[in-house]
């Protein structure tokens, strides 16, 4: 099996995100399996390899992984000739991905993307990690409520938040935490609201480990359930959504399951999680690199003979389209450009 080189800018707290947390556990847990190494490309680290170095050299046995959204199309130019995979976190970066880089998914909503986008790659699905350290710890719960400020929407933090703070004790997180788990153990309920982020940077919630990793520990959610989250959240079974008609409903829902004894929602996460453990992540991982290594085997002896969807086919369906119309209206002597403007109309973007 060829070394896995994945592919991040940097590790510093400049880099932190959600993104970079997911993938260093995917590269912990790639090590089981086989030789794999961090590598960054935007600064030189200490006791990090650097990509530049590795591509003076033979690069004919390794993978590279990359998954950082902004960067794809300058690494993709970049590692050409190379063997790379592209671990897709969040979609709609309005890229394409070309058939000879195989795609690992972290959620399904970012696999359906990719299975229109790219329908002729290698597209495969491996969820994000929940860590063992993320479990209920039975702690007093003495937070009612618990929001991070990033990510959160202007509904969440101007309307939401303020009254719910003159009702309940509301812990607003507005700065990076180190140990999380303990926050998410010691609250009841715990509020995500990313929708608005989202759609504002015109991409896709990828995953949503922040909803998954409260439920682990005990908490109830109230979310969006955008992207990545509509994977796993269920509402009033695993969860409760968030943003529902108005602010008083929200608030309603909200102070109900604060104090309810025995919440309505389902509170047994073990079921949900077991496929997000380390050991099922790693049991995927393995036949997923296995078909990898393979298809890497194959492609430079034979090439690809597929056709790619492109704008011509969508050109020769409009015009085909065009064409039966005219003929349907020739049949009653009837004709008038205007019965073919709104389908000449739909070529206009084409022509840019």
């Amino acid at each position: 099996m060829r070394k896995l080189y994945f592919l991040v800018p940097g590790t510093d707290k400049s880099f932190f995100c959600g993104g970079l947390f997911a993938e260093l556990k995917i590269l912990n847990l790639a090590k089981e399996i086989c030789h794999s190494e961090l590598v960054t490309y935007r600064q030189r680290e200490i006791g990090n390899l650097f990509l530049d170095d590795i591509l003076k050299q033979d690069v004919k046995n390794i993978i590279f992984i990359i998954s950082w959204g902004f960067d794809i199309p300058n690494l993709i130019k970049k590692l050409k000739g190379c063997n790379v995979v592209y671990h897709a976190h969040s979609s709609g970066y309005r890229f394409n991905i070309p058939s000879y880089i195989p795609i690992i998914t972290v959620s399904r909503n970012t696999m359906g993307y990719w299975g229109q986008k790219a329908p002729h790659s290698p597209i495969y699905y491996l969820p994000n990690q929940i860590s063992d350290e993320f479990r209920n710890l039975n702690l007093t719960r003495d937070i009612d409520v618990l929001v991070q400020k990033r990510k959160s929407s202007r509904y969440l933090l101007e309307q939401l938040v303020p009254q719910l703070q003159s009702k309940c004790r509301v812990v607003l997180i507005s700065t990076f935490v180190e140990d999380i788990t303990k926050l998410f153990n010691h609250s009841k309920v715990y509020l995500y609201d990313s929708a608005e982020y989202w759609a504002q940077h015109r991409v896709s919630e990828g995953f949503g480990l922040q909803p998954m990793e409260a439920i682990a520990c005990g908490c109830q959610i109230f979310s969006s359930l955008n992207g990545g989250l509509s994977d796993y959240l269920d509402p009033e079974f695993n969860c409760q959504k968030i943003a529902i008609y108005s602010t008083g409903y929200d608030i309603q829902r909200i102070l109900k399951t604060i104090n309810s004894p025995t919440p309505n929602i389902i509170n047994d996460s073990s079921q949900l999680l077991i496929n997000y453990r380390g050991k099922k992540i790693i049991e995927r991982l393995e036949v997923i690199l296995n078909e990898i290594n393979l298809f890497f085997d194959y492609k430079p002896h034979f090439p690809s003979d597929i056709k790619i969807l492109s704008k011509e086919i969508w050109i020769e369906a409009l015009t085909k389209k065009i064409w039966n119309k005219l003929r349907f209206y020739k049949r009653f002597k009837f004709f008038h450009p205007f019965i073919i403007l709104p389908c000449i109309s739909k070529l206009i973007p084409f022509s840019s």
